[in-house]
């Protein structure tokens, strides 16, 4: 069975963007690119929500096609990997999309269990409302966070406020060149809080 896989950028301070949805403060550089690559070309699809999903939209199908684009760089590669993979748009008003997309108008836990259920590589899931949505719903298998060294103050927070808790395990961590550190934890089993298949890796 596929997992669902929560994949962010936060600030050291938990927040995905600041005001104004400025993500300035990420430091993406090629050796963290060429990371995002590889993880998300072995993805069986990606689950976002329509601000998300326009986002990439407007920037990655004719990225590579730029007069001035490195084709060997990794943002070329990135184009070309975001254009192929099957995406699902979350969204109750949008009524098109291009780009190997599907639209879903509600997170339905049947439905997305269904769709864990069929062949393929695990989802990624991105975007703060629809993972609070996927989070409330358990729907949540793991979570990559991808922590960048600055604190911004204020902004949107990737986790909202819950009563609920969650016990996580630490599965993997990596720190890149710039000060980026990822963190990958799989939601762990009360017992022990382990989860099947733990390893860490450094």
């Amino acid at each position: 069975m596929r997992k669902i896989v929560l994949m962010m950028s936060v600030s050291l301070d938990g927040y995905i963007e600041g005001p104004d949805r400025d993500i300035s403060w990420h430091r993406v550089d090629e050796e963290l690119h060429r990371h995002m690559n590889d993880v998300v070309r072995g993805l069986g699809g990606l689950l976002s929500g329509r601000v998300t999903h326009e986002l990439m939209a407007g920037f990655w199908p004719t990225f590579d096609s730029g007069p001035d684009v490195d084709p060997d760089g990794a943002m070329a590669e990135f184009a070309g990997i975001w254009r192929a993979i099957p995406k699902y748009v979350y969204s109750r008003t949008l009524q098109h999309a291009d780009w190997n997309t599907a639209i879903v108008r509600e997170v339905v836990p049947d439905e997305v269990r269904a769709l864990t259920r069929q062949p393929g590589g695990d989802l990624g899931l991105g975007g703060a409302d629809l993972a609070a949505a996927f989070l409330r719903h358990g729907l949540v298998d793991e979570i990559r966070l991808y922590v960048h060294p600055v604190l911004i103050g204020r902004g949107k927070p990737l986790f909202p406020r819950s009563d609920t808790l969650a016990p996580l395990a630490l599965v993997e961590s990596h720190t890149f060149g710039n000060g980026v550190v990822l963190l990958h934890y799989q939601r762990a089993r009360e017992e022990g809080m382990q989860t099947d298949g733990e390893s860490a890796n450094g």
